[in-house]
C-alpha cells in the first residue's frame, strides 16, 4: 500500500518556549504506529522535561545546534551530526544556543504522549 502525505499536522510540543513539530509520518498525520517521523523548529531558549521513553529517537540536525543530556553524559549536535537515544534510558532535549535548532526526529515506534513518559 502506498500512503501519499500532502502536508505534515503541526503537533503542540512540551517545553518552555513555543517549539513547532511538524509530523509528517505518525500516530496523528497519517495514522502510521510503527514509526513517527517530523521536523522540528525549537526556538533558542526551548528547554523540554527530561523523559524516559518506550522509543528509540533518531535525531538529525539540519541547522542550529540541539544539547542532549542523558544520565551519565551530555552532547552537544551541530548541522549535520545525528545522535540515538535509546528507549527506558533517560533524555532531555534543549537548545540553549543562538538561532535554535532545526532537525528531524524519528521515533520506534511512533511517539505517543503515554510513550513519553516525561518527568514530572
Amino acid at each position: 500500500m502506498v500512503q501519499f502525505i500532502n502536508s505534515p499536522s503541526i503537533i503542540k510540543a512540551a517545553g518552555t518556549k513555543e517549539k513547532i513539530i511538524r509530523e509528517i509520518f505518525g500516530r496523528v498525520n497519517s495514522n502510521t504506529a510503527e514509526v513517527s517521523i517530523a521536523h522540528m523548529t525549537s526556538p533558542e531558549g526551548w528547554e523540554e522535561p527530561g523523559q524516559c521513553p518506550k522509543f528509540n529517537e533518531y535525531t538529525y540536525v539540519l541547522k542550529g545546534k540541539l544539547k542532549i543530556k542523558t544520565k551519565k553524559e551530555e552532547f552537544i549536535i551541530t548541522e549535520g551530526q545525528g545522535i540515538m537515544t535509546s528507549k527506558d534510558e533517560w533524555v532531555k532535549y534543549s537548545t540553549p544556543f543562538a538561532g535554535g535548532a532545526d532537525y528531524v526526529a524519528i521515533c520506534l515506534p511512533a511517539f505517543s504522549p503515554e510513550l513519553v513518559q516525561r518527568d514530572e
